[in-house]
């Protein structure tokens, strides 16, 4: 199987020299300890906590498993011995070289969390997602996602024009490594075990489940929502269980990297935003076309749920070009109680940016009729767009631009 290179590399090669412990979060699955062995693992000790008797050791004799893995080393899913966190701490204070300690962890806030109450300012953490559109099909580096003419024109350089069709193949085929390389061509069976995997190394971890079957339609259920404003009552009562259990269970898919929200955008100058929902996307769009039991691209662009999973799409790419090269997002949406809506209200270089998500490929000019409602926010509106099913770049008028999907 082929190594697809992966935008976050020269970041992990970059930390690698600078931090003597660098960590590596994300969803299972999206190449976290493929890209570590690959990089940096000549020479190198790997040990996974996925093996129950590893993490047994690195549990209750954290010292004696350093002294038996000692560095430079790999620790995959190093979350589930946050006990080891404290003797890494005083290896790295005693003088550890950089990148001694390589760490990969799939539970991303608990990770989180426990590195910074023992590693805080001694680790670099990375966050990993799935492949990106750019990593797939495109080719060059890898560039933030931004509005000006300029980076818009090099960044369709280095994708790979398609048409509608082939724009949902994309979002169908979905982003793990694994299924795209064609290690596990079977996609329905891949996306299957890869559900059952999430529940019984994730989920379990974090709770006592006492129907893992009823926790997949819950799963389901969030999918067919996907992109949507959250309505946390509606998915309970789509599988039969309280709104706290729902709310809970939502709180852990989270944790786990599988859902992220968009939250609303809030200015004390627009007063009529909504202020506390957010909106629910998956981190990747094949596994919500697998639950949602889309069976192929064509049924799926004219799907119910084509314009949701459009916008899921587009919104998780456009993070990933942010993640990839280590940098912090501003993203939010935009509605309000006169149900003005704005999809994405990206914050960047001191200016907020308008974007709508369309299926269409002829964006008419009352789609982006809500941008002039930042105007009224104390940061000044910049260039807006569209993005949508149009195969060209081009704009709409000067300060809104129409941009393809598959530049993203």
């Amino acid at each position: 199987m082929e190594y697809i290179k992966r935008d976050i590399d020269p970041l992990v090669l970059e930390v690698s020299k600078s931090y003597s412990a660098v960590i590596i979060t994300g969803p299972r699955q999206v190449g976290k300890t493929t890209t570590l062995r690959r990089l940096l693992g000549e020479g190198r000790r790997f040990v996974s906590l996925d093996n129950k008797e590893n993490r047994r050791l690195a549990q209750t004799d954290p010292e004696l498993f350093l002294s038996l893995n000692p560095a430079p080393v790999i620790i995959d899913e190093v979350q589930y011995a946050p006990e080891l966190f404290p003797y890494i701490k005083m290896e790295i204070d005693n003088g550890a070289s950089p990148g001694s300690y390589l760490m990969t962890g799939s539970q991303m806030y608990r990770l989180m969390k426990l590195a910074g109450e023992s590693l805080a300012g001694r680790a670099a953490i990375l966050r990993m997602s799935g492949l990106s559109q750019h990593e797939i099909y495109g080719n060059g580096a890898c560039l933030p996602f931004a509005l000006s003419l300029d980076a818009l024109q090099k960044r369709a350089a280095l994708g790979n024009p398609i048409d509608v069709l082939g724009q949902f193949g994309r979002i169908w085929n979905g982003s793990l490594p694994a299924h795209i390389s064609e290690k596990h061509s079977n996609r329905d069976v891949f996306y299957s075990s890869y559900i059952d995997s999430y529940i019984d190394r994730d989920i379990k971890e974090m709770v006592d489940l006492k129907d893992e079957y009823l926790f997949r339609d819950f799963v389901r259920a969030a999918a067919c929502r996907a992109g949507e404003m959250l309505n946390i009552h509606a998915i309970a009562t789509d599988v039969g269980v309280s709104d706290e259990t729902a709310k809970t269970w939502l709180s852990y898919m989270e944790k786990s990297g599988v859902i992220f929200y968009l939250r609303p955008f809030f200015n004390n100058l627009l007063n009529r935003t909504i202020k506390k929902t957010p909106k629910l996307y998956f981190f990747d769009t094949g596994l919500v076309a697998h639950l949602t039991k889309y069976s192929s691209p064509e049924i799926l662009m004219n799907g119910a749920i084509n314009g949701s999973i459009l916008e899921n799409y587009v919104v998780s790419e456009i993070l990933k070009t942010y993640t990839n090269n280590g940098l912090e997002y501003y993203a939010h949406y935009y509605r309000d109680i006169d149900s003005k809506e704005i999809d994405i209200v990206l914050e960047s270089d001191g200016e907020l940016h308008p974007i709508e998500i369309k299926k269409t490929a002829s964006p008419p000019t009352e789609l982006t009729s809500a941008f002039k409602v930042l105007d009224k926010a104390s940061i000044p509106r910049g260039v807006g767009a569209v993005i949508c099913t149009r195969k060209e770049l081009s704009a709409l008028d000067k300060g809104t631009m129409i941009i393809p999907v598959w530049t993203i």
